[in-house]
């Protein structure tokens, strides 16, 4: 046999053990999880407080999970350090299935915007399936004299640091919707971080903060009560609830974009099957027409991927917000 014919053999003999190793692997993470999953209740932890889109979605999903896979699905908020403490509770949960993390992009934010966290999300955690995602909605108290987004940016030049904006926390999308703006506009304004969205929206609703970036599932009917004034949303678009609210964009911050997106994800080493199987049951439930009717009305767009193309995705998000982080100066507070 020539050299050449012995090398060939090798290779496919290296290729069809590495083969058999990998099938191996998948058998073993295949069997490390019952056939019956789940046959106790889920826990899904919500790292917001309570009343936010995230906080809201887990419900909505608990619900439809626990009808689809007969077992209770229980929504546990623990807030905190702009996610990072339920976040970090879930990353040290026995990978069995049974501890889920409900998490937006305020995670991927927070892998370039705090350098010691006691987790990596990349590392420490797999996705299982996104939920959804919305535009955000710039929006200011009444006694603000702005009409229009124009007109915030030249009141928050005539006053510097004098305007300040809430959020749920540093690192959630409303923070760094909020630091964006400061960037691309060239203002200065204050940043008040709050421990959840919910703690925010009542400031602001109550005059104690200026303005803020929030959900359109959640301020648009605040918006349309003229509670608070809208003067732009943040997708590329326009958004089919407020089509009289121009984008960010047109307004007046040329290529300004962001929305909140939100997903489920478990610790690592949580069984291949136990994965596939919670995100073949969401697919199912986001897809259904009924449910995208009406996440629709409320402003909110279903997503649906393969839990590989949601750890893409998951990837890619986090190099997109550490360009975002640079640009815009963003600290933690």
């Amino acid at each position: 046999m020539t050299f050449t014919k012995k090398f060939a053999c090798l290779g496919i003999a290296a290729a069809v053990l590495l083969t058999g190793q990998q099938a191996l692997a998948q058998a073993i993470a295949q069997a490390a999880a019952p056939a019956d999953y789940p046959n106790r209740a889920v826990k899904i932890i919500v790292p917001f407080a309570a009343g936010g889109p995230a906080d809201n979605y887990a419900r909505f999903m608990g619900q439809q999970l626990q009808a689809a896979l007969g077992q209770n699905f229980i929504v546990e908020n623990k807030p905190g350090a702009g996610s990072i403490i339920g976040t970090d509770f879930v990353a040290k949960s026995t990978p069995d299935g049974y501890t889920l993390l409900m998490m937006s992009n305020a995670q991927t934010v927070n892998e370039s915007l705090v350098a010691k966290k006691p987790y990596s999300l990349l590392k420490d955690f797999v996705g299982i399936a996104p939920i959804n995602y919305s535009d955000l909605l710039l929006v200011v108290h009444p006694s603000v004299p702005a009409k229009n987004l124009a007109e915030l940016i030249a009141l928050a030049k005539s006053k510097p640091g004098k305007l300040n904006y809430a959020s749920s926390g540093t690192g959630t999308p409303y923070h760094m919707a909020g630091e964006l703006f400061k960037a691309m506009a060239n203002i200065d304004i204050t940043h008040v971080p709050y421990k959840g969205s919910s703690g925010a929206r009542t400031d602001l609703l109550g005059g104690q903060v200026d303005f803020m970036f929030d959900a359109v599932t959640t301020m648009t009917d605040y918006a349309r009560a003229g509670t608070v004034r809208g003067l732009a949303t943040t997708g590329a678009i326009r958004s089919d609830i407020l089509p009289n609210v121009p984008t960010m964009s047109e307004a007046g911050v040329a290529g300004y974009e962001t929305t909140i997106w939100l997903g489920l994800m478990a610790p690592k080493g949580t069984p291949v099957s136990i994965v596939n199987r919670l995100n073949s049951s969401m697919t199912v439930i986001v897809t259904r027409p009924e449910i995208k009717k009406q996440w629709a009305e409320k402003g909110a767009m279903p997503l649906s991927m393969s839990p590989l193309e949601f750890q893409t995705y998951l990837e890619s998000d986090v190099v997109k917000w550490a360009k975002i982080v640079e640009l815009s100066g963003a600290k933690p507070d």
